[in-house]
């Protein structure tokens, strides 16, 4: 082969804009230059040993692998971006940490749980970044809607499963979880936008 494996992988995870796995790895190269899959691991391996002293790090998470700057080093590259990032409302946290906890769950559960209602704004906000997705529907009368977490959710804060979530006791209090992370404006879906659920006994 003209380049070494790891060489042609790790400008692969570079140019792409999401993570890559094996198969798609594979594809990339000509019949008569293809790598067993098994090389393709173990290269893989080499470029995640090689990181260790570097400022990048291989991440694998649910949808494959990607490079990506070490966490331990954000705060330095953030300096690059003009604009601060946007932070998730309470409301979404809150909501997306239920989703991703009792799923799949319908919005009357999550409503019942947090003791507001969630604007349609929030929900749909959360299915339009892809974090979010309709599983079915609960078995009574309405037929709710259940929702549940996706893949883009897991690759997004680096995860590979759902059971790599901390446990909940370790959970922090709602309130803090105040993130910065690179999202548009929740404009449509703050606290503001929330009233007390009615009981109805």
């Amino acid at each position: 082969m003209e380049h070494k494996l790891s060489q042609v992988i790790e400008a692969v995870l570079l140019s792409a804009s999401r993570p890559i796995d094996v198969q798609e790895i594979e594809r990339v190269f000509p019949e008569d230059e293809k790598p067993t899959r098994e090389e393709i691991r173990q290269a893989l391996q080499d470029i995640e040993e090689q990181c260790k002293d570097r400022g990048v790090e291989l991440k694998k998470v649910s949808s494959g692998y990607r490079l990506q700057v070490r966490q331990t080093l954000s705060s330095y590259v953030a300096k690059l971006w003009e604009e601060r990032p946007q932070r998730f409302s309470k409301a979404t946290l809150e909501t997306l940490a239920l989703i991703a906890y009792r799923q799949p769950i319908t919005r009357g559960e999550i409503e019942e749980i947090r003791g507001v209602t969630i604007g349609t704004q929030l929900m749909r906000g959360l299915m339009e970044r892809g974090w979010v997705k309709i599983v079915g529907q609960r078995d009574v009368p309405g037929r709710p809607s259940l929702y549940s977490t996706t893949k883009e959710f897991l690759d997004y804060f680096g995860l590979q499963h759902l059971r790599e979530l901390p446990e909940l006791p370790d959970l922090p209090d709602l309130q803090s979880l105040d993130m910065e992370l690179p999202l548009e404006a929740d404009n449509s879906s703050t606290d503001k936008e929330e009233m007390p659920v009615q009981s109805l006994n």
